[in-house]
């Protein structure tokens, strides 16, 4: 009787250490779990989760590829020019991988708006009602609309075109000066294409960002510079609430311009500093 006792006893004490045993390594690798989430968590939040961006450690931004010199199309697909080259300085800047997304820019202050991108790049004038939309950095180019024709034609200035036929690129602020003096006007995805398509004889005018013409003329177009109607302010556009975003962008902008980065990208696409606000 006593040997059955102690077996049985025997038998209960292998059972609990085994127990208890099992437990004790389930423990441990709760324990492990839990450290390697915590270490994921941390790594999130190194790679850049300060600013609400499309994918983390990235700064997606858009631009149109159609707009010769700030932004083109080359034979790959990639988009390379003035505004890319602002927007991969401020990447480096932020700390994050520049991707870049080609948009037609009627659409691109929607896409910001909506979260498709962290950003414009893009050589949007700051306005009231674009405003409304986004939120600006601070000017990275100042600029100005400018009247392009045709050389044989006798149109000085903006009154000049009252009742003409006016070209301007579809969502930019060109058109509010030609809604000023005509009724007849036409839209194009880009001001390149516009300005083209005066040098082959439609229309009476284009207005566009004087830059873009001085460029295309430089490329060849027969087309004259006439009156500057305005000078303007280019921002880089953020949506609404992404504020650590837009504070680092300024700072990178600013860092870019006292460095010389931003009048050294300018000079090699315009053979001056565009960068620097006009007295």
């Amino acid at each position: 009787m006593r040997k059955w006792l102690f077996m049985i006893t025997l038998s209960f004490l292998m059972i609990f250490t085994l127990a208890a045993c099992g437990s004790s390594d389930e423990g441990e690798n709760t324990s492990g779990d839990t450290n390697d989430s915590e270490n994921t968590s941390e790594g999130s939040d190194e790679s850049g989760s300060e600013y609400d961006l499309v994918e983390d450690g990235k700064f997606t931004f858009a631009a149109s590829g159609e707009f010769k010199p700030f932004s083109m199309t080359n034979a790959s697909g990639e988009m390379t020019g003035f505004d890319i080259d602002v927007a991969n300085a401020v990447a480096e800047e932020l700390g994050l991988e520049p991707v870049q997304k080609k948009q037609k820019f009627a659409s691109i202050v929607e896409g910001v708006k909506t979260g498709r991108f962290d950003a414009a790049v893009a050589s949007h004038t700051i306005t009231e009602e674009r405003a409304k939309e986004v939120d600006f950095s601070t000017p990275y180019y100042y600029s100005g609309a400018q009247i392009f024709t045709r050389p044989d034609s006798d149109i000085e200035a903006l009154e000049d075109l009252e009742g003409k036929e006016i070209a301007v690129s579809k969502g930019s602020t060109y058109s509010k000066f030609a809604e000023e003096v005509t009724d007849n006007i036409k839209t194009y995805d880009s001001d390149v294409v516009a300005l083209q398509s005066l040098a082959k004889g439609r229309h009476d005018a284009v207005i566009t960002d004087f830059l873009t013409g001085k460029e295309a003329k430089g490329q060849g177009l027969e087309i004259e510079a006439k009156k500057m109607i305005e000078r303007s302010e280019q921002a880089v556009a953020v949506a609404k609430g992404n504020d650590k975003l837009l504070e680092d962008i300024n700072a990178a902008l600013d860092k870019l311009r006292e460095d010389g980065t931003l009048a050294e990208i300018s000079k090699e696409y315009f053979g001056e500093d565009i960068t620097t606000k006009p007295e």
